[in-house]
């Protein structure tokens, strides 16, 4: 029992060690942001426009059903 803790303990710390890295590697590699510059969005030009759709909402009629009948 003993030797498993160990072994558990071990293994937390080596998963701890491992995001630290990841974590240091992933701030000295990040681009710098300084305040005032715009945001740069990426956005494919061919992509839809759904906010300039038409909004239709058409349903087939409720014929009997029970899901449909009003509480």
């Amino acid at each position: 029992m003993k030797c498993l803790a160990v072994w558990t303990s071990c293994i937390i710390g080596a998963l701890a060690i491992v995001y630290a890295a990841l974590h240091l590697y992933a701030m000295l590699t990040a681009p710098r942001i300084t305040p005032g510059d715009p945001i740069e969005i990426y956005r494919d030009p061919d992509a839809p426009k759904y906010s300039a759709l038409p909004l239709t909402t058409r349903s087939r009629p409720c014929r009997d059903s029970r899901h449909c009948r009003p509480a």
